[in-house]
This record gives structure tokens, sequence and C-alpha cells, in this order.
């Protein structure tokens, strides 16, 4: 439960039609399991104590008496379990029968949910047996000798961690144009449960895999979904056992045909904070089930993390994703190019990843406006950190591209300016470097104007966040094509269009895979011997690690703490816990330090969900202070 993760399960256990004694073994047992593996809240199949497919049996006041004893049996036999369970039960009131859930821990039972919407169709008949739940005015019941509140639309709010609110649904509510778990959503739940017996069909796993996935994207909470298994009856259909944990859209675990404990843990404090975030639920007051607590533990990750969250995994996603960031970039510079009247489009191309993805851009924005690639003025400008390998991979990829090429040696501008200022050349400091930078933005700009046209911006998401960026130097152009690509994704965009010209035109792709293989470098201090002498990782840190540190401290609001832990999970394979927790205070100092820079950047795509610009993504004062975070991870320490 540390860092707000919560570890749930599914659990389906093999039952016998209508022997409920032995049914309630089974469920003792699973319950047992779960406890013993760390689950706080176990979800089991709908109508579990009997099973689902007992039909007119449901008539029989023996069968109704044998779930009534068997919850009995569980309940004495979990007496001393923490983990919140719903178990499926056929439960009888004032008369009518409902198909319910009984939410129980510790030997007590919290509330008991009805079924709201029952099919009546195909298969299965539940009108002729039970009765659909009251979605308003509930009642007390006595159920095992214990009083407790009987209504549909129940959520249970842990004590010991506020923000994990649990609510259940049985299997058809989740169909439903209104689920019941939008009213118990809107009230506070960040965790639905749904006990399931949804029968296997070709191809209706993945019907119910989108429905569950769509529900916790709709409604920002944790789902956790179980279907009946083994023992039901196969008169007419198989029930295979489909266990699903789901978080705001992403499935964290699925199986299916196999049974069992299936375990995931679901972060309810980042539920919460997206929904403070985006303030898209209007919120109201719900029925509530008896509180409970749980003991507050460190929860065991097993959920995968992502070491790269701004990089799909899969080839197939990450050429899409390419050509998705291409297309949006290109669309917002042709849209800036077409209003302003540009007659070029004006590149400074150091022979780095930055630039080269940013020219790259440029051409395609031209060939949608069918100009031609001529009105692309890319410019060199070769200063004492140069060196041949870059320059001359930044000539070939002019000349390949078809972008009129100017270079422009700016020693001798720089040369000058220090015996301006009196700055000693030996004097390799701050000065020396960004004298340089300076001097190449306002060749750019004064290019741009020569040729009547607007500079394009190379800087990416990561050197922004970072502050790896000269002050009115690169930090600024008229429209900052890279301004929302992180460096992680700027490689692989520059690494898709080699692909994509690998038959078109083999020496681009050639310079491209060379500028890949370059070491990632601003080149302004002297070169050793021909070699590049400033490598940017080197000093700032990994931009894997950054990119890491950026994404889930501005899209999801965590913690230093919380991102450490995430880090060593997700990385700890590849970096120390020295050199993590080194970077990651470097990416906080720089990150608060350098907000001055970020205020003021120019127009550019927002291509993703975390973004930088001022104007609408992060707002933040440039004098705020990091004294807090500096706390937490002097803790760390």
């Amino acid at each position: 439960m540390k860092d707000g993760f919560i570890s749930v399960a599914c659990g389906t256990p093999k039952l016998r039609l209508a022997d409920c004694d032995y049914n309630a073994e089974q469920t003792f047992t699973m319950m047992r399991a779960a406890e013993k593996a760390g689950a706080k809240v176990l979800v089991l199949p709908e109508l579990g104590l009997t099973g689902y497919t007992c039909g007119d049996l449901f008539y029989q006041d023996t069968l109704l008496r044998g779930a009534e004893a068997a919850i009995g049996t569980v309940l004495a036999a979990t007496r001393n379990l923490e983990v919140v369970t719903a178990v499926g039960l056929p439960v009888r009131v004032n008369n009518k029968l409902y198909n319910c859930a009984a939410i129980i821990q510790k030997g007590m039972i919290l509330g008991v949910v009805p079924k709201t919407h029952l099919p009546n169709y195909g298969e299965f008949y539940e009108k002729r047996q039970f009765a659909s739940g009251p979605e308003k005015g509930g009642c007390l019941i006595s159920l095992c000798g214990q009083e407790v509140w009987f209504q549909a639309g129940q959520i249970f709010r842990c004590e010991t961690l506020p923000e994990l609110v649990l609510g259940f649904e049985i299997c058809e509510d989740l169909w439903a144009a209104e689920s019941p778990s939008l009213a118990m959503v809107r009230a506070g739940a960040t965790v639905i449960g749904n006990l399931s017996a949804s029968n296997d069909l070709i191809g209706k796993d993945a019907y119910r895999r989108q429905l569950v996935t769509t529900q916790s994207a709709k409604l920002l909470c944790g789902y956790v979904y179980t279907s009946a298994g083994e023992g039901e009856s196969t008169s007419d259909v198989v029930f295979g056992a489909h266990q699903m944990i789901a978080e705001n859209g992403s499935l964290l675990a699925e199986r299916r045909f196999e049974g069992g404990l299936l375990l995931s843990e679901i972060d309810v404090q980042r539920l919460c904070y997206e929904r403070r975030r985006t303030q898209v639920m209007d919120e109201i007051t719900a029925p509530g089930g008896k509180p409970f607590s749980l003991t507050l533990s460190p929860t065991k990750l097993t959920r995968y993390v992502a070491p790269q969250p701004f990089v799909p995994e899969g080839k197939e996603d990450r050429d899409e994703r390419c050509r998705e960031i291409l297309m949006i970039a290109s669309l917002g510079l042709k849209q800036r190019l077409e209003h302003t009247g540009a007659k070029t489009a004006v590149v400074g191309l150091s022979g780095g990843l930055d630039s080269t993805l940013a020219v790259l851009i440029t051409g395609l924005a031209m060939k949608m406006l069918d100009r031609p690639m001529t009105e692309i003025v890319a410019v060199t400008m070769p200063c004492f950190g140069t060196t041949d390998r870059t320059k001359n991979n930044a000539v070939i990829l002019a000349g390949q591209m078809g972008a009129t090429l100017r270079t422009v040696d700016i020693s001798a501008s720089v040369r000058s300016h220090f015996r301006d200022i009196g700055h000693d050349m030996e004097d390799h400091s701050v000065t020396f470097e960004n004298g340089q930078a300076r001097e190449r933005t306002q060749v750019l700009m004064d290019i741009a104007n020569q040729s009547g046209g607007i500079v394009i911006g190379t800087g990416d998401l990561s050197e922004l966040a970072l502050g790896w960026c000269t002050y009115n130097g690169d930090h600024m152009s008229m429209y900052g094509v890279n301004a929302s690509i992180p460096k992680t994704l700027v490689r692989h965009l520059v690494g898709y269009l080699a692909r994509d010209n690998a038959e078109k035109d083999e020496a681009l792709h050639d310079v491209l895979e060379d500028i890949l293989d370059t070491p990632v470098s601003p080149e302004l201090l002297p070169a050793v011997q021909g070699e590049i002498s400033q490598r940017t990782e080197d000093l700032v840190g990994p931009y894997e690690l950054h990119d890491f540190f950026l994404y889930y401290m501005l899209r999801w609001g965590f913690s230093p703490q919380k991102i450490y832990r995430l880090a060593l999970y997700a990385l700890g394979g590849r970096y120390g816990r020295d050199v993590i927790l080194k970077w990651l205070k470097t990416f906080y100092r720089r990150f608060f330090g350098q907000q001055f820079k970020r205020n003021c950047v120019p127009d550019g795509p927002k291509v993703g969900s975390v973004a930088l610009s001022p104007r609408g993504d992060w707002r933040m004062p440039s004098d705020a202070k990091m004294a807090l975070w500096h706390a937490e991870l002097e803790a760390l320490s």
C-alpha cells in the first residue's frame, strides 16, 4: 500500500454446481491464498457459492439455505483474514431473490450489493429466477446473524488509505448503458470489482476486454473483473474463467481458461491525481457500506513499468507513434509557414539528432505545401568544438534533402566578441559556451530576415525540462517543432525516417544512421584530436533516466520518493541505486532552477500528454522553491 499501490486479485476457484459446502471450502481456501500473496482486495465469480448455471434449482429452498450456510462457513473460516473479498451468492429479501455480492472482511459482512441489470436473452434468462436490485432505497437485512445494508451502488471506504474506495457491480451491469459503476465512481470509488459469469464464444473475450479497459479509462478507476470457470454447466455454453485487472485504460493483467489467482497492483494515488487534474466528474453521494481498515505495508510490485514511458515497445506501435508525431509536427509547421507567409524556413543544422529531426519535419511540411526543398535554408555554423564528422553529416543531409546550404564559420565573430567583453579564450567557462550559442542564434535570425523566412527551433522537451539550452541562444526561435518531443523519442523518430528511406535514398539513410550513432553533444568545447570532447549525458545524466523522471513528475504528479522507487523497479538492472538518485537530484535541481527559460519559450506543436508550454501545459512561477522536494530527496539518501 506504500505510494498508493494496492494489491488486488481475481479469483476463480473450481466449483461444483449446487454443492455449497464444497464451494465454500474452495472460496475460503482461495481467500487464504490471496491473503498469503499480499492481496488486499479479492473479487470472486458471480454466484460462486452455488454456481451460476443452477437454473430453476434457485427456486429450491434447500439450495438457498445451503448458500446462506456456505457464506457463514466462509465468514467463520476467514475471520482473521484482512483481504476484502466480494463473494457471489443468491440472497432472499422480502419474497424476492437477488443475485448478489457479499462484501466481507475479517468475518464481517460490510454490505450486500444486488445485481441491477439482468439479462433475458440468448442462453441467459436471469429474470426467470431473480429480481433486479433496487438502485434507490436500500434496507437492512439479516444474513448469517448480522444486520447488513442491502442496496446497489454502495461504496466501501478504507479508513487507513483514504484513496482506496471500493465499489462492486455484477456482470451485465457493466454492459448497461448507464452502469452502476458510474454513480459509484462519482461518489468517490477508485476501484470497481465485477463478479461475472460470462460465457466464452469466438471473439467475446475481445469485446469484454474492450469493455473493461474502456470503463476504467472513462471512469478514471481501477477495474477488477472475474468470470466463472471450471465447474459451471457446459450443456450449451462454456465458461473460460476470464480474469482482467485494468487501470485508467491500461490492462495490467489478464488470463483465460486457467482459473486460480491473478494478481496485480492498482495505483489509487495516480487515479486520484488524475481526477483532481481533469475535474471531469460531478461528485454525488452514494449509499455507504461499512468502512474497513487495512494494515499499511509495502506492496510488492509485479505490474509492468515501462523503462521508457514515452516510447512504445512494440515495433508496430512505435512506428505508428512516429508516423503520428511527424504528421502532427509537420502540420503545425505547415500552418505557421502559411500564416506568416514565410518565404523560407531557416534551420541551424549541426549534424546532431535534434537539428536533424527539425530539418526532416521541415521537409515534410514543405511537401505538404507543395513547395521546393530549396526554400529550406540549412545553416551550418562551425566553431571551436565542431568536428568533421558532424559538419560533414550536416552538409550531406542538406544535400540529400535538396535544401539550400549555407556555411557560416562563426569563429572570428566569437573571438571578436570575446575581445570586446574581455573574455580570455583559454577560459572555457559558461561564457565561452554560451557566447557561441547566442552567436549562432543571431546568425539564424539575420539570415531569416535576409530570406524573408522564420527560424525553426531544434530544442527538445528533455532539454527544456533540464534547462539545457542557452537563454536567448538555442532557447529561442520562431517556431519550435521539437518542443514537446522527449529525447528518447527523438532518436526513434530519426531512426524511423532512416528506415523509411533505406530503399528510396540510400545516401540519406546512411547519413541518418551515422547521425544516430554520433554521441549527443553541444560541441561548444574544443575537440580533442578531432573527436567530440563534450558529451551531454556525462554532464547532465542519461536522458533515459531524465525522461522517466519527467514523465512521472509531470504526467502523474508523483513524489521524488515514488519516482525513485519506480525507477529502481524499471531501470535498476541498468543503473545502480546511487546513480539513479544522483541524477534524480540533478533533475529536480535543474527543473526548479530553469523555469524562467520555459516561461518564455516560442510556440511549438504539442504532440503528447506531457508538454511544458507556459501557455497551457505547465504553469509554474520561476522563483518557486524546491525545499520540500529537496528534503524528500535527501531522506532517500
